[in-house]
């Protein structure tokens, strides 16, 4: 525990918790707090009593990880949680018991009746005001609302068709270091050895490595259609999904195709509106055949989009490819501006939260 006595342009400093510390999306966090100047005054670093005790920089100073129980939560004002589904479930009731808000990046609340499943971007308005858990979406769901949300101007969307290209990041730092190492271990002439993921990793890809339900979707696949659904209020919105995963270290990328109920916008509207659109860079010059990549979306806070065409198999769909950061946009930065944008709006106010009860 770290005191700081950071003054900031957006509200007083705040104590802040990360639940998940040491993980790559924690990480993220520590970072974006040093980067956006976000206003921790005092900082929690939680993590399983394995990793307690281990050191984390922040400030040119080190803080030192505890290990999460309930008492933990004790006047915090926000927590942001990154340490899987059961450990939300866990901890978040006793952290909004404590009287702080939870902000969690695991499945465990999704789909919850009642928790708002939010990117600041396209719904902000799902966040009510006694609402002290809010739900960070699925990192592939985020990319691919990112790029489609804003055609809506465009018309009304009736079907989504996406294949997803997804990197190590998406499986977090571990399956990150096992990239590193089989990619080491080809190019030395040995065999790759899977550790965290069920097939060998380098220079192969695979369908996404969650379990497969009775109609052949894997997880990954379900909560994409099921989170987009929820997030544009759309619950009837056909939605194909095919998740893979690909020897990229980081960013996700995705090739997309939009069925409009009518005739679809043309190219220059479709680039047009992403010009104009918070979140999202274009990136589309066929000349150069210069399109999003991964490469270029890694460590940047915006969406890129691009690759802008029209089916040639149906006069009311739009083609386009979509790349973003999974620990940045799909994780750590979401919830960041999640919080930023209750702090503009007073919700974070340390004073107004001592008496929210």
């Amino acid at each position: 525990m770290l005191d700081f006595g950071y003054p900031t342009r957006m509200t007083q400093s705040m104590t802040v918790a990360v639940l998940g510390a040491t993980g790559a999306v924690g990480q993220e966090f520590l970072r974006l707090f040093e980067r956006r100047q976000f206003p921790v005054d005092e900082l929690r670093l939680l993590a399983s009593p394995r990793s307690a005790g281990h050191k984390m920089r922040f400030r040119d100073r080190d803080a030192i990880v505890e290990a999460v129980s309930p008492e933990s939560f004790a006047g915090v004002d926000l927590a942001f949680f990154s340490a899987g589904a059961s450990r939300s479930r866990e901890y978040a009731p006793a952290a909004i018991a404590a009287g702080a808000i939870v902000i969690d990046n695991s499945s465990a609340f999704r789909m919850e009746p009642g928790v708002p499943l939010v990117i600041p971007e396209i719904n902000l308005d799902a966040i009510g005001p006694a609402d002290r858990l809010i739900a960070n979406p699925n990192c592939t769901a985020i990319i691919l609302l990112m790029a489609i949300a804003p055609l809506r101007t465009l018309g009304t969307i009736e079907r989504v068709i996406v294949s997803t290209y997804q990197s190590a990041s998406g499986g977090g730092a571990a399956v990150m270091q096992e990239l590193e190492d089989q990619t080491r271990a080809v190019l030395d002439g040995r065999e790759p050895e899977p550790r965290h993921l069920p097939h060998p990793y380098a220079f192969n890809l695979f369908s996404h490595n969650t379990p497969i339900n009775a109609d052949g979707l894997n997880e990954e696949e379900a909560k994409v259609i099921e989170e987009s659904r929820k997030i544009l209020g759309e619950t009837n919105l056909r939605i194909n999904v095919t998740c893979v995963r690909v020897p990229v270290l980081r960013a996700h990328t995705e090739s997309i195709t939009v069925e409009f109920s009518g005739v679809a916008p043309s190219e220059d509207e479709v680039r047009d509106v992403f010009g104009r659109a918070p979140g999202v860079i274009l990136v589309d010059d066929r000349a150069a055949n210069h399109f999003p990549m991964p490469r270029e979306a890694s460590g940047r806070a915006e969406v890129l989009v691009g690759r802008i065409r029209r089916d040639p198999s149906h006069p009311n769909a739009i083609c386009l490819m979509a790349s973003g950061d999974q620990l940045l946009k799909g994780a750590a930065l979401n919830a960041v501006q999640i919080a930023e944008r209750l702090m503009q709006a007073g919700r974070l106010d340390p004073v107004g939260l001592a008496g929210a009860g």
